[in-house]
């Protein structure tokens, strides 16, 4: 039987590569607190990093993805790396044996819960469960679907069985581990721990100020010492001139801000700006559910070719970013040589013409007596996605489509037109793809279906090495260049302004979604 043995030798290495990406050069073992007490400085004064965040309603990696704080709260069987590569942590090694599709973890048995209890293989066991339960609906279901079983036949040991390979598995098991013993029996959709969640991360919550601020502590027990950072405050700023604003005031330490209001930090005494690469792409997503795309799937191609990618990237990003075509674009797995859809207004003038389209009297678009008329919706609060969908729509109303922008409180993904989407995963690249272009899967708010995507996709996950995987990649790309679940608009890079007594984050890390993963190495934060 062939076995692929991941050795806790290789784990050690791995956990000194973690350290050398955190910029540490303490000799000592990551677990000695002897080297992560000294939280206070000489005066004894406490170290609070106060973060600009977005809000929360909810706090819970097993049920909803998005989030900055879940690393904080949490920890997973692995860890992502400065260079976002797979390492251990609350699994310490591991072994794949091909013959039964099976992964076996071994779990560290040093950790403890924020509550003082200790860390077990059933609380893995529950997690994933919860995941895959369908009644929870949770928002990463669709990344564990190839797990056929679970077992767990000691405290420090985990099998996890699948149908097939998927090696970005390692990526999704990541996720932060729930404590079974608070949560078995309940409705975790419904419970109170999602306003009080308990994990085994660096930081416990310790309050929480609804619609204001998140209060989270140091936890002396984290498994790799206790962070040097005392409290780290999430203070609820969704505006982000906002932030800006408040940290010129000195009531923010940390945020993240639009590359206009980062401007002026530049050169500013007290203050770091830090372009972060991203794999965080932007693009109006078609609601193919409606019955106005339904009936013209043609369009998203056609309409693809009115937008002046570059000029949102030059005007609203002021260059830091780059224009779209892809979801992989940003990583090994990018086919250059599709169909990038550059701005050519007078091709999607035409092509309209060719599948029927009439120009009205009214200047706008019809076919069978319906004018090409849609919104692009927005969330609240993202000026960068505002500003991008107004300039998508007046480059749409330059070609005779009648295209507005809505902001709404809530976003309504069944009884929308459109909507200005952002995913994109720094990590394997099944991630926010398979979940997000994939018939009937979970993040797939388009109800997007094409048969020949969810068939690479799906061929895709079950290879193992980037030279097996690369051509269905590259086809998957293909494919969906020529029939567009969105407009590919911009990929845009992370801007983070903040006070130049901060040490410890690693500048070259590529983040996710949102800019998510700056805090991946929090605890070896100091001010």
């Amino acid at each position: 039987m062939k076995k692929k043995i991941l050795t806790l030798l290789l784990a050690a290495s791995m956990a000194a590569s973690l350290l050398a990406g955190c910029g540490s050069k303490d000799d000592k073992a990551k677990g000695d607190t002897d080297t992560k007490t000294e939280a206070a400085d000489k005066s004894g004064e406490e170290k609070t990093l106060v973060y600009g965040s977005g809000d929360y309603t909810n706090i819970n990696p097993a049920l909803y993805e998005h989030g900055e704080i879940n690393s904080l709260i949490f920890a997973g069987m692995t860890a992502h790396d400065a260079e976002d590569k797979v390492v251990p942590a609350l699994a310490e090694s591991w072994e794949w044996d091909e013959a039964s599709k099976t992964y076996t973890f071994h779990l560290r048995k040093d950790v403890k819960f924020h509550d003082g209890e200790t860390f077990t293989s059933a609380d893995v066991k529950f997690t994933l469960d919860t995941i895959m339960n369908p009644d929870n609906a949770s928002e990463i279901a669709s990344n564990y679907e190839d797990i056929t079983g679970i077992e767990t036949p000691d405290d420090s040991t985990v099998k996890i069985t699948l149908k097939a390979p998927n090696v970005a598995m390692l990526d999704y098991l990541t996720i932060g581990i729930l404590p079974k013993h608070l949560l078995e029996g309940k409705d975790i959709v419904t419970d109170d721990f999602n306003r009080n969640p308990v994990g085994c991360g660096p930081y416990k919550l310790v309050s929480w100020d609804e619609g204001q601020s998140i209060t989270l502590e140091k936890f002396d027990d984290f498994y790799l010492g206790a962070p040097k950072i005392d409290k780290v405050v999430f203070k609820i700023v969704e505006d982000t001139q906002a932030r800006a604003l408040q940290l010129k005031s000195g009531e923010l330490d940390l945020a993240q801000v639009t590359p206009k209001d980062a401007k002026q930090f530049e050169g500013e005494d007290g203050f770091v700006v830090d372009v972060m690469k991203t794999a965080d792409y932007r693009g109006i997503l078609y609601n193919f559910g409606s019955e106005f795309f339904g009936r013209h799937r043609e369009l998203p191609n056609i309409l693809s070719y009115a937008i002046d990618r570059q000029s949102i990237v030059d005007s609203v990003l002021l260059g830091h970013g780059e224009a779209a075509y892809s979801p992989l674009q940003m990583g090994a797995y990018n086919n250059p040589d599709i169909e990038k859809y550059e701005f050519d207004p007078e091709k999607a003038k035409q092509l309209l013409e060719e599948n029927g389209w009439k120009m009205g009297d009214d200047g706008y678009y019809e076919k069978d007596g319906e004018q090409l008329a849609f919104t692009i919706s927005n969330g609240q609060a993202d000026q960068v996605r505002i500003d991008m969908s107004n300039i998508c729509a007046q480059n749409l109303q330059d070609i005779g489509v009648n295209c507005k922008v809505e902001v709404t409180a809530e976003t309504d993904w069944a009884n929308q037109d459109a909507y200005l989407i952002g995913w994109g995963s720094p990590f394997d690249p099944d991630d926010h793809t398979y979940k997000v272009f994939g018939t009937d899967k979970g993040a797939n708010y388009s109800s997007y279906s094409n048969a020949k995507v969810d068939e690479l996709l799906q061929q895709a996950r079950e290879l193992e090495t980037q030279e097996e995987r690369l051509p269905l990649y590259k086809e998957f790309q293909a494919e969906l260049s020529k029939d567009l679940p969105y407009t590919f608009i911009a990929y845009i890079d992370a801007m983070y302004v903040s006070k130049d007594n901060i040490t410890g984050l690693t500048k070259d890390t590529v983040l996710g979604h949102h800019g998510v993963g700056i805090f991946w190495n929090i605890y070896d934060w100091d001010m």
